[in-house]
């Protein structure tokens, strides 16, 4: 039994790992914190993704904890709703013409189940990679304790500060946006204060635009946050701000809130030998759409489906593949979104809300539309 290791229980590598299992590899995954990491993170499920979860038995444990949000909505801090996009269009094109919001977190203790209840696979705790060597077949990946494991092929999906991507020594290069990101969980119901609100929404406004999205436990707002303040200081007047999204007269209920800065970077090569890497170790951006953690489980399943040919050739055209996919599509399509929210010139954003009205009235053009930004014109040929 062919054996492969894993670097990382994140969403994508416990993906990788019961992808594997269920090819008949035998699986270590190497994760460096105590547990399964608790941090809600990525919270929005496209299509596809659906598809291959459902794939690998999944599913419906997912959507069991998870929201259906079949529409989503561009706004304007000024006018409100511009338009909605509702991916029943897709049916034709997938079974699941929805997204699905349900927190990162949620699934991967439904992976773990899963992958556990497959001979010889496994999990290893406090796990921290310091150094990988290969020879002939065999990658070994040494931790900073000095223990040792061996495997035919090491998948990195260790996260965008991947210690698998830097013990093999390949580059990550891109930009850092200017702002930072902040993003506040909170206990309000905001459909009761802001009419027309979808599950997910999009909020155009050349000053501060933001995101409004709901996941089964909070809505969640995404703020652009300068990057020279302190800390302390932007916390101390985010109530001011969510007041600036909608006042209800008193102090938001905020459950947690966090502050990051936000890369767009791409590893200069997928594969390294028998080390592949996946997810944010192989390409990080902003969260605007949805894309990284679902292309990172697009990278695991890809690379299982490869690996189970037992033809190296096709584990090199799939990191390819993937790596081009990283580039042309999702570094595209996300900073495009970044682009188009903070839009400050008049008629280049009047210009683009009436193309968002023209596109949600066209069956047609709609379903152009959501076939990319749902990521499956990433992922196969669509016909018209």
């Amino acid at each position: 039994m062919i054996h492969v290791l894993v670097a990382g229980a994140g969403p994508v590598g416990l993906t990788a790992a019961l992808a594997l299992a269920r090819r008949g590899f035998r699986v270590t995954v190497l994760e460096s914190g105590a547990d399964l990491a608790a941090e809600s993170r990525a919270s929005t499920f496209h299509p596809p993704t659906l598809e291959m979860l459902d794939e690998l038995g999944v599913g419906g444990e997912l959507h069991e904890r998870g929201l259906l949000s079949p529409t989503f909505a561009y706004r304007d801090r000024a006018e409100g709703l511009v338009a909605r996009l509702d991916l029943a269009v897709l049916a034709g094109d997938t079974r699941f013409p929805y997204r699905l919001q349900c927190e990162q977190s949620k699934l991967t203790p439904i992976l773990r189940e899963h992958l556990l209840r497959h001979d010889g696979c496994e999990i290893r705790y406090d796990w921290h990679l310091a150094a990988v060597t290969q020879i002939g077949d065999t990658v070994t990946a040494r931790s900073s304790d000095g223990q040792v494991a061996e495997g035919s092929w090491l998948i990195g999906a260790d996260g965008a500060h991947s210690s698998t991507r830097r013990a093999i020594g390949v580059e990550f290069e891109g930009i850092t946006y200017p702002e930072r990101f902040l993003v506040a969980s909170v206990d309000e119901e905001l459909t009761g204060w802001l009419p027309d609100l979808a599950s997910v929404n999009y909020v155009f406004d050349p000053v501060e635009w933001c995101v409004l999205l709901r996941t089964p436990d909070h809505w969640r707002v995404l703020l652009p946050t300068p990057s020279e303040t302190p800390d302390d200081v932007e916390y101390a007047r985010l109530d001011a701000r969510l007041r600036g999204v909608f006042d209800p007269g008193r102090p938001w209920r905020i459950a947690h809130a966090s502050m990051y800065r936000v890369h767009q970077r791409v590893a200069a090569s997928f594969r390294a030998g028998r080390v592949l890497l996946a997810g944010d170790a192989a390409h990080v951006n902003n969260p605007l759409g949805g894309l990284g953690m679902n292309s990172g489980i697009h990278d695991a399943v890809a690379y299982a489906d490869a690996l189970a040919t037992g033809d190296p050739a096709a584990v090199e055209a799939a990191a390819t593949h993937r790596r081009r996919v990283a580039l042309d599509y999702v570094q595209s399509v996300s900073h495009q979104n970044y682009e188009r929210l903070r839009a400050t010139d008049p008629a280049a954003r009047a210009a683009h809300l009436d193309s968002l009205r023209a596109v949600a009235a066209d069956p047609a053009r709609a379903r152009a539309s959501l076939l990319r930004s749902s990521m499956i014109a990433s992922l196969r040929p669509v016909g018209a």
